[in-house]
């Protein structure tokens, strides 16, 4: 019997437009499946009552299909507040808070008719690539219990692929949307930046790293809810006017992608990660598509030193109010402290300078894009680690010297906000998953879109390989 929670959100709503499903049965299974094993998961966090949706969903069906989420049932990153539903941030000091009004992505998802089901769990604060708080605890990785699911949009990920949600929003400074998706198996897709907006907060002009995206389980679905998400708000002055993203058709004629692999040797990976990413290579090869490998186009030093100034400016911004509070500032992390002392202590020159290299990277990613439509890289650089470490202090022989150093490769992507897709790159010798990024120009989400969705056509990894069935605890 087919699963109707294993298919496509897009699939999922057609289906519903045709009369061939009800939003209430689509929510019934959803519900049964986060009884049967949210409980060993902990994807799914602060759910919402199951009267409330079930309405909802019967209402979905009265009112009768039309919106471009209708019926669908989704869980929101615990970053993002949704109204009604608290906003923990995975820290102790804002648990407990309800959320007054929706942020700015999550009222346009519920406008799209999509049902809200409750959140999903992230790291403090967003800080890190692993699922873990002192609010909620740990998500543990979707084929794995063992070992971790990534994150911050880890909870995101992991209820994807078990079928707790049809579509789910994330986040992306540090890869958030990218490793999570290629430690599961599923697709995430950080846009190009300015593309969603972000809050009207008390700075709309500095901070250009974080942007908010869509996770699916193919890149139909990634570009079914990022035209729901993306879009003008006059709140938000760097947004630009982008061409609205249409649903990808796979059209990859005379592509032509460079693989950059470890950055010319400039990057730790651990054993079989560079293999198993390279043998994958082998997909474009069979689409017709040129893959070229390069050495670093540009050199690691700049691309960390920026980006280690620039985000810690952020989060010392960020956590300001925090770290001025010496009650506050003692039940924080020992992460969150460390980066937020060194972005407070920033001076003007040295934020200057990160801005100018940030800058010639930028001017030099326009070079490699004359040449080429997109680069490739892996979406981290080791395989998911044990659940109850806190990051990897070191990958191979290479010591690890900041909590978030292992997650270097997707730092070019982040860094001057270009599009980036993580595509499902298959399992390794350990029965983990790994993905790939795909990485495109300024503006070019469709073309990114496009050759994710070739990429989906001819693997689909996501069907061929669903992660183990649980039962509750």
């Amino acid at each position: 019997m087919e699963d109707i929670l294993r298919i496509g959100a897009a699939d999922q709503r057609d289906r519903i437009a045709a009369g061939r499903l009800t939003a209430v049965a689509l929510m019934e299974a959803t519900l049964e499946r986060i009884e049967a094993v949210n409980g060993r998961l902990n994807a799914v966090v602060s759910a919402r009552d199951t009267g409330e949706v079930m309405d909802e969903a019967r209402a979905a069906d009265a009112a009768g299909p039309g919106a471009a989420l209708h019926g669908l049932p989704v869980a929101i990153k615990d970053l993002a507040d949704a109204a009604g539903l608290p906003t923990s941030q995975g820290s102790p000091l804002f648990a407990g808070q309800i959320a007054a009004s929706d942020s700015i992505h999550v009222a346009r998802m519920r406008a799209a008719g999509a049902i809200v089901i409750g959140k999903t769990n992230t790291p403090e604060f967003g800080l890190g690539s692993h699922t873990y708080n002192p609010v909620h605890g740990a998500t543990c990785n979707a084929y794995d219990a063992s070992v971790s699911c990534g994150g911050s949009s880890g909870g995101a990920a992991v209820a994807l692929a078990h079928g707790l949600v049809s579509l789910a929003d994330g986040s992306d400074m540090m890869g958030s949307l990218r490793n999570p998706a290629g430690w599961n198996n599923v697709y995430g897709m950080r846009p190009s930046w300015g593309r969603v907006p972000g809050e009207p907060r008390e700075d709309v002009y500095l901070h250009q790293l974080s942007t908010n995206g869509p996770m699916g389980r193919s890149p139909r679905d990634l570009a079914l809810l990022l035209s729901v998400m993306e879009g003008r708000d006059a709140r938000h002055p760097q947004g630009w006017p982008f061409a609205p993203v249409l649903a990808p058709k796979g059209q990859v004629d005379g592509t032509r992608v460079a693989w950059l692999g470890d950055w010319g040797g400039a990057w730790p990976f651990e054993e079989g990660v560079l293999s198993l990413c390279e043998d994958a290579l082998a997909v474009f090869e069979d689409l017709g598509v040129a893959v070229e490998a390069l050495d670093a186009p540009h050199p690691r030093e700049a691309l960390w030193e920026a980006w280690t100034t620039l985000r810690s400016f952020a989060v010392g911004a960020s956590l300001a109010p925090m770290m001025e509070d010496a009650e506050k500032r003692a039940r924080l992390k020992s992460e969150a402290i460390w980066e937020a002392e060194r972005g407070l202590a920033l001076t003007a020159p040295e934020i200057q300078r990160a801005s100018a290299l940030r800058s010639g990277w930028y001017h030099r990613a326009l070079e490699l894009f004359e040449r080429f439509d997109a680069f490739v890289l892996p979406t981290a650089q080791v395989w998911p680690f044990a659940l109850d470490r806190d990051w990897p202090d070191r990958i191979g022989e290479v010591a690890m010297d900041s909590y978030h150093r292992w997650m270097e490769v997707v730092v070019p992507a982040s860094l001057i906000g270009l599009p980036a897709v993580a595509v499902p790159a298959g399992f390794g010798k350990n029965g983990l998953p790994m993905g790939l990024q795909i990485v495109g120009a300024p503006g070019a989400d469709q073309a990114v879109l496009e050759i994710a969705e070739a990429w989906h056509r001819a693997t689909d990894h996501v069907a061929a390989h669903p992660p183990p069935k649980l039962s509750a605890r």
